[in-house]
């Protein structure tokens, strides 16, 4: 019982809704409608790293980066099959020109068959891999709407590979290493598998490319050394589903990544690509999202730091504090030298006492508090307190402790150019 309680108390204290609030990150304004979202400043910095780190490491995994729009006429979703099994979840057609039906996309799929379709395909090409940050908007009934975990519009890292079936297994396999290693670079490494199969109503295809498909996901996943559970008719309509659970700092388990293993959207979009034998043959399609949506897996991290993201994920790394005023031209010269480091930082004035600057800074969960006084300014030193229960050290000479900062700032280094 005094464990569950603990949890139930530490959940509170990491919800991400009021984190959100206190460390100024992000707010739902009622102007906006329900599940909404907008980031401030300093949310919006945070997800631009998310972001720009996920990018680096597509390219150099061998994506192709593509755009699409928001809006697209219904025949797009009607060939697809979305209007058919999805259409509750989403947001009601808009008519234009003359009674043509626009919807808000709720997934990015088939803007990218449209792109592997605009040309004649060969197999030299093939995997072609393409990858997005693409906003889609889904109507989540308002009783299950909940902070940045289920919102109604959402960024997806969405990527889509395109594959001959010989290529299918390798893709499959690299594919997931890829996901593993992404999530254990922001922090996550705590997994298990699950996979999810035919549903019993909602279904297109056979029976015979959906077993070869689920087979298929269950062979990669086994080969991964995790636990592998079965979500029995959990799949989308197209195809089965192979998730990453992640168990966050306090046990609680996420769903993250995604991947499905789709023969059916390359049919009903009549895809080819033309084989070594000259003959035309149809592609098999692998979904995938890393993050999931980048607002969620935003508030998985929010939550599984409490607050206290990695350095190279924090907006401000590091504050100066002048003890008194006449301290203040030697905190700027520090603030300078960090910032010319690379490291993000600010200089807050001796307009307060000391003790309040600094429980304010601790509170904003910065990495590091700078404490700069008559010593320092003589020996050009810092005082530095950082995060957690570590006491502060005196007399830290600037360079080495921008030296340390420098490393620690740094994001994480992983893969080669592909």
């Amino acid at each position: 019982m005094a464990e569950h309680l603990h949890r139930l108390e530490e959940a509170e204290r990491r919800d991400h809704r009021k984190l959100g609030a206190e460390l100024d990150l992000f707010s739902f304004p009622t102007e906006l409608g329900s599940g909404l979202a907008v980031f401030h400043p300093k949310g919006g910095l945070i997800r631009r790293l998310m972001e720009d780190y996920s990018r680096r490491r597509h390219e150099q995994e061998g994506y192709d980066f593509v755009n699409s729009p928001h809006i697209t006429k219904a025949e797009l979703f009607e060939t697809s099959g979305h209007l058919d099994w999805y259409a509750e979840s989403m947001f009601p057609p808009m008519e234009l020109d003359e009674g043509q039906r626009y919807y808000l996309k709720p997934m990015n799929c088939p803007f990218h068959i449209l792109i592997f379709r605009s040309r004649q395909r060969s197999y030299r090409e093939l995997p072609i891999r393409m990858f997005e940050l693409g906003t889609v908007y889904r109507y989540e009934k308002s009783g299950v709407i909940h902070g940045l975990t289920r919102v109604r519009g959402m960024t997806q890292d969405d990527a889509h590979i395109f594959c001959t079936r010989e290529q299918m297994p390798d893709q499959l396999r690299s594919l997931l290493i890829f996901v593993l290693d992404l999530l254990r670079d922001y922090g996550l490494d705590d997994f298990y598998l699950e996979l999810s199969t035919k549903p019993e109503e909602k279904w297109v295809g056979d029976d015979e490319e959906w077993a070869e498909a689920t087979e298929a996901l269950r062979q990669v996943a086994l080969g991964m050394d995790l636990d592998l559970v079965l979500d029995e008719g959990g799949g989308a309509f197209y195809g089965p589903k192979l998730s990453v659970q992640a168990r966050d700092a306090i046990g609680r388990t996420w769903q993250m990544s995604t991947i499905q293993l789709d023969f059916q959207l390359p049919q009903r979009f009549g895809l080819e690509y033309v084989g070594a034998d000259n003959a035309r043959h149809r592609p098999i399609m692998i979904h995938r999202a890393l993050f999931g949506s980048v607002e969620r897996f935003f508030a998985v991290l929010l939550e599984h730091y409490a607050g206290a993201l990695p350095m190279w994920l924090s907006p401000v790394q590091a504050r100066v504090l002048p003890v008194r005023q006449d301290h203040e031209d030697y905190a700027r010269e520090v603030t300078r030298g960090l910032a010319d480091a690379g490291l993000r930082v600010d200089t807050e004035a001796a307009t307060e006492p000391l003790g309040a600057r600094i429980r304010r800074a601790k509170l904003e969960k910065l990495p590091y508090v700078l404490v700069v006084g008559d010593s320092d300014v003589a020996a050009r030193t810092v005082g530095v307190n950082g995060r957690g229960d570590a006491p502060p050290e005196r007399g830290v000479p600037l360079d080495d402790f921008v030296a340390k900062a420098r490393q620690e700032a740094a994001p994480p280094q992983r893969g080669t150019p592909a």
